[in-house]
């Protein structure tokens, strides 16, 4: 900033900026830190303070209109390196009260969707996460990815069709898998027939 200029990024534009966008960067960290016995909450809490820090810091850097995805770009280089400083992390405790969702079909589906993620690259995974998760638009998502807002488009559109492509992969292979057991089990099922009837 040339001298003698004043900027309004002052206590008053901070205010509103933490007032506006305060919950969606919590709620980025508390979507993607692992679950432990409360410590995702305080991790999120820790991790978004130092987010809405830096951008006090370097208030003259964050530009006007677009500072929801200066911060998630932000963010996204905190959550990376508090993952490179990451440590084990205890098992998460067991609620008292248990709830009505069957924790088998849960299980079943929250693994399949994270194979499925898995096969997708970093940058894939993360633009889905950022459109689906917090509700990124395309001018948005441009923003954080330093990229025009048509290569925004296109990117989202690519991860997509990687994500539909794996999806169907996945779930070719579980019906497969799937098939294979049954036969399997028809087979021993056979055999111990047949030797049943040769004794």
């Amino acid at each position: 900033m040339p001298p003698g200029e004043t900027t309004d990024h002052d206590d008053a534009w901070f205010d509103a900026l933490f007032q506006e966008h305060a919950s969606a960067i919590h709620r980025y960290f508390a979507r993607r830190l692992p679950a432990s016995a409360g410590g995702r909450a305080d991790e999120a809490e820790d991790l978004a303070a130092e987010v809405l820090a830096t951008a006090w810091r370097r208030r003259d850097d964050v530009p006007a209109g677009a500072e929801l995805p200066w911060l998630y770009r932000t963010a996204g280089f905190v959550l990376a390196n508090h993952r490179r400083k990451a440590r084990a992390l205890p098992v998460a405790a067991v609620p008292d009260e248990p709830d009505d969702v069957d924790p088998e079909s849960m299980t079943l589906d929250d693994d399949r969707l994270r194979r499925v993620l898995a096969r997708l690259t970093p940058r894939d995974r993360r633009i889905l996460l950022l459109v689906a998760w917090d509700g990124l638009d395309g001018a948005a998502l441009a923003e954080v990815l330093g990229v025009s807002r048509g290569g925004a488009d296109a990117a989202l559109s690519r991860a997509r069709a990687r994500l539909r492509l794996a999806w169907d992969e996945e779930t070719d292979g579980t019906d497969r898998a799937s098939a294979g057991a049954s036969a399997g089990a028809s087979v021993r099922s056979d055999d111990g027939d047949a030797q049943a009837r040769t004794r």
